[in-house]
C-alpha cells in the first residue's frame, strides 16, 4: 500500500468525526476560555495588588463562575440541538407513517442525488427502507443518528471540567510562586498551555497547527496585557 492509499485509508469518515469533532470543540473552548479568562482575572488583580489572599479569592471565584457560566451555556445550546433533531424524527415518522410511497420517492432521489442511478436509488431505497424506514430518512435526508443523538449533560460536563481544569493552571501560577516571579511565571505558564492546546485542537481536527498555536497565544498575551495594564492603572490610582 502507498503512503497516498495509507493516508486515504486512515481518513476518518461519517458520524465518527462529526461526534469527534463536537467533543473537541467543548473540550478546546473549555480549556482555552478557563486559561485565558481566569489568567485575565488573575493577571489584572495582581496589576492592582499583590496580595496572596486577594489573587486566591478573585481566582477561584472566577474559575466557580466560569465554569458553571459554560457549562450552563453548552447545556442550553446541546439541548436546543437535541430538542431539534427530536422534533425532526417524529415528524419523519409521522411522514412514514401517512405518506410511505411519498416518503419512499424522496428517499430514492435523495440517493440518485448522491450519485446512484435512477434503477439502483429506486433499489436501496427499497432495501434500506425495509430494513429501518426512520433509520434510513434519518441517516439519508437529515444527516441523524438516532441512536447518537446530541446529549446536553455530557456536554455541560465536558466543558465544566475542560474550563476547570484550564483555569487551574493561571490560578495556582499566580498564588504559589513567590511575589517577585508571580508575574513572569503566569504569564510563561499561560502562553506555554495556549501553545499546546492550540496544537492539540490542529492535530485532532487535521488542521495545519502553527495558525492555531499562534492564534490562542496571541488571544491570551492581548487579555493579559490588557487587564494588566486596567489593573495597574486603578491600582496607582487609588481606586
Amino acid at each position: 500500500m502507498t503512503d497516498t492509499q495509507a493516508q486515504a485509508h486512515d481518513e476518518p469518515h461519517g458520524g465518527g468525526l462529526g461526534t469527534r469533532l463536537n467533543w473537541l470543540r467543548a473540550a478546546v473552548l473549555g480549556a482555552n476560555d478557563g486559561v485565558v479568562s481566569t489568567a485575565g482575572l488573575v493577571v489584572g488583580v495582581a496589576g492592582a495588588t499583590g496580595n496572596r489572599s486577594t489573587l486566591l479569592t478573585a481566582g477561584l471565584a472566577g474559575l466557580l463562575a466560569g465554569s458553571l457560566s459554560m457549562a450552563a451555556g453548552e447545556y442550553v445550546s446541546v439541548s436546543t440541538q437535541r430538542d431539534s433533531e427530536e422534533a425532526a424524527l417524529e415528524t419523519e415518522k409521522r411522514e412514514l407513517e401517512e405518506t410511505p410511497e411519498a416518503e419512499l420517492a424522496e428517499l430514492t432521489g435523495l440517493l440518485e442525488e448522491k450519485g446512484l442511478s435512477a434503477r439502483l436509488a429506486r433499489e436501496a431505497a427499497v432495501q434500506l427502507t425495509q430494513r429501518d424506514a426512520l433509520r434510513a430518512h434519518a441517516e439519508v435526508e437529515l444527516g441523524i443518528d438516532p441512536d447518537e443523538l446530541t446529549n446536553p449533560w455530557h456536554a455541560a460536563g465536558a466543558s465544566f471540567l475542560a474550563f476547570t481544569v484550564g483555569a487551574m493552571l493561571p490560578l495556582l501560577a499566580i498564588v504559589l510562586p513567590p511575589t517577585s516571579v508571580r508575574l513572569p511565571v503566569t504569564v510563561l505558564s499561560v502562553l506555554a498551555v495556549l501553545a499546546l492546546t492550540g496544537w492539540w485542537s490542529a492535530r485532532l481536527g487535521e488542521a495545519a497547527p502553527r495558525r492555531a498555536v499562534l492564534r490562542n497565544m496571541a488571544g491570551g498575551a492581548v487579555a493579559m496585557a490588557v487587564t494588566y495594564g486596567a489593573g495597574a492603572l486603578l491600582g496607582a490610582t487609588g481606586v
